[in-house]
């Protein structure tokens, strides 16, 4: 514990408030379709994602050593560059939930990281071989994996019941959807709190409290998992109500397709150790269920600004976390400061931002906008 000073302790909990974030931010991939379907009530739907978000973060730890030790050079990494990254990335995550745009957490989290160590350390302390590897061709592949197979799923499964009753279909599926949403909070969870727990590893390493390779402690796989799940029970609805309403119209077996799609391809990338994005893998399967169902509307234009959002996110958050790495490795424990007090600052007017038009458990299905009143300044906007 010697090694645990105090900076450390600030990065730890620094990750651990991303990690929170990254659960309300993310709780649409799991519980969208089945809120919009009817499925599942909007807080039994978050209550059930968030319990097994907890569990899946116990089931693999491929991701966290790919973050720890893959795409930087845990060897030149200080707890003040994560910390510098880690800013980054919650600022981004906060922003694009005020939008409900369901950006990747992932990828503001990968971006912060690459930015703050890419100024702290130089060009040569992130893996960028790596980089490409893990990160840039899974982001590119699993949301057309995850649409394709949705898109033929969608289409067998009205298909095989175009002659059944359809209320007995809708039913059927609504159950199906139960089993399929909650396969998605368990791996969402394998998937994405794995991504905290690199980090902390990678700040324990970074400070000579883990040998070099090392995985993450059992205290702090359930420390990831208890923030990701209770980020997830507070319910991101501003960002479900975009991925339920506002990429198309689901039906029950869309939903089902889809949340089926998106389970497979996240279970095996976790596996594989490819640190993928939960969002662009099940906005893909969304996308794609609604192209599998004949006469749907499938709005392209929510789906245009989600995939700029997508390509905006990394370099965005490396911004911030390069910005941020300047600060606090030229200004020392007074840079850090300030860079904490800015970004506490920042954080404050989102929150303050959203209550001008709130989206809650009673009305995330009312429509399929999210509208951010005009009273803000003009760089905020309206996602349709």
């Amino acid at each position: 514990m010697d090694h645990i000073t105090f900076l450390v302790a600030v990065v730890i909990v620094t990750a651990l408030a991303f990690d929170f974030t990254n659960g309300f931010h993310d709780t649409a991939n799991a519980m969208a379709t089945s809120i919009a379907t009817g499925a599942l009530k909007p807080r039994t739907a978050v209550l059930i994602s968030g319990v097994l978000n907890i569990g899946g973060a116990f089931l693999s730890t491929e991701v966290a050593k790919t973050i720890s030790g893959g795409i930087v050079d845990d060897t030149l990494v200080t707890p003040g560059m994560i910390f510098a990254g880690l800013v980054g990335a919650i600022l981004w995550n906060l922003l694009t939930w005020l939008l409900g745009l369901p950006s990747s957490s992932s990828h503001t989290l990968f971006g912060g990281l690459i930015g703050a160590v890419w100024v702290g350390a130089g060009e040569h302390g992130v893996h960028v071989d790596k980089v490409v590897e893990k990160v840039l061709i899974p982001a590119v592949a699993s949301p057309i994996v995850a649409g394709v197979a949705a898109l033929l799923a969608t289409y067998l499964a009205y298909k095989i019941t175009a002659r059944a009753r359809q209320d007995s279909v809708t039913k059927g599926f609504r159950l199906g959807q139960i089993a399929s949403a909650s396969l998605v909070s368990l791996a969402h969870g394998t998937n994405d709190a794995q991504k905290t727990m690199g980090v902390i590893t990678l700040t324990l390493i970074s400070a000579g409290a883990l040998g070099h390779d090392a995985g993450p402690p059992v205290w702090v796989i359930a420390s990831a998992g208890l923030a990701i799940g209770l980020g997830t029970y507070l319910g991101g609805w501003r960002i479900i109500r975009t991925m339920g309403k506002g990429l198309t119209d689901i039906q029950s077996p869309q939903g089902f397709a889809a949340e089926a799609a998106a389970t497979t391809v996240i279970l095996t990338s976790a596996h594989l150790g490819f640190a993928l994005s939960t969002t662009q893998v099940c906005s893909g399967g969304i996308l794609g269920a609604g192209l599998g169902r004949r006469l749907a509307e499938v709005r392209w234009g929510t789906a245009g600004r989600m995939v700029i959002a997508w390509l905006v996110t990394l370099p965005a958050a490396a911004l911030v976390g390069g910005v941020s790495a300047s600060v606090v490795k030229h200004g020392g424990t007074f840079g850090t400061v300030v860079i904490a007090l800015c970004a506490a600052a920042v954080t404050a007017f989102i929150v303050l931002a959203s209550r001008r038009n709130p989206v809650r458990a009673d009305n995330v299905n009312d429509a399929h906008e999210v509208t951010v009143r005009a009273a803000l300044p003009t760089t905020v906007g309206t996602v349709a």
